[in-house]
């Protein structure tokens, strides 16, 4: 029997990368998905292009190949009425909520001053207010079921500053700030809350001229800057890959971890200690 056999898990930014991942691993170990993703551009973000309708229908069917069910919605974590209602209406059909991955998110590099009010306001709405509209909708739903785990995407960022995207590094340190509150404040209805902190993860958030070209400026491609990438960390690798990423997010969602709440669990191959 899979460690999540039973258990429903709802996902944001579920479209790709690390959201189809977390996703596909908690299945494959049983869950069935309520898969949310915005499917669409996020003003001021540049760097990578946004997820699409065709990407989150392909979680989809991902998810079903493993027989499995799965319940999508495209709704934006910034809107807190529109979540609010995919969350129960994934619950509704699916009938309970047992597991959170707030895992929805954006990324962006500027030198801080040159980052506007609108790049700003943008990274707050997305990476902090959508964690906590994520949160605020499926708590209800997890008290009701006599517990559970809220797994929240934080950052290499979240626990050491990082040139180039203050506003960034803000929402991934105020993270922690509300998974610790929350692991306080619920703890007692038996709901776990705590932070996995990828370093770099090979997805198109960081595989894009713009990032590659923070490392290697005369030649901004993948090859020339992963022996960059690869001097930050203690582990003789580049960057890593999203089942990293959801093999913690599971564990941490187990039964496994069933005494683990409030915790920053780096998955980062060594940066955070160097």
């Amino acid at each position: 029997m899979g460690r999540m056999e039973g258990k429903v898990a709802l996902v944001t930014g579920a479209a790709r990368n690390q959201g189809r991942s977390h996703a596909l691993r908690l299945a494959r170990e049983g869950a069935d998905i309520i898969a949310v993703d915005l499917c669409g551009p996020v003003d001021t973000i540049e760097m990578y292009g946004p997820s699409s309708e065709e990407d989150l229908a392909e979680t989809v069917r991902q998810v079903e190949d493993l027989d499995r069910r799965i319940v999508s919605h495209v709704a934006d974590v910034r809107d807190s009425a529109a979540l609010g209602a995919a969350v129960d209406a994934g619950v509704s059909s699916l009938g309970a909520l047992d597991v959170v991955c707030a895992n929805a998110g954006v990324f962006e590099i500027a030198p801080a001053l040159e980052i506007t009010d609108a790049m700003w306001q943008t990274m707050l709405d997305v990476n902090l207010t959508g964690v906590w509209n994520t949160c605020r909708a499926a708590l209800p739903h997890l008290v009701a079921n006599g517990g559970g785990s809220i797994v929240i995407t934080s950052s290499t960022a979240g626990i050491k500053g990082t040139p180039n995207t203050v506003h960034y590094t803000a929402t991934k340190h105020g993270i922690v700030g509300v998974m610790r509150t929350l692991a306080n404040e619920f703890a007692e209805q038996g709901v776990r809350v705590n932070t996995v902190h990828p370093t770099g993860v090979d997805t198109d958030m960081i595989m894009n001229e713009k990032t590659w070209g923070l490392f290697s400026p005369e030649n901004p491609t993948r090859e020339a800057a992963a022996p960059l990438y690869e001097s930050l960390h203690a582990l003789p690798i580049p960057w890593v890959e999203p089942v990293d990423i959801s093999n913690a997010v599971l564990w941490l969602a187990s039964d496994e971890a069933r005494y683990v709440t409030g915790v920053m669990l780096p998955v980062d191959a060594g940066w955070t200690i160097r």
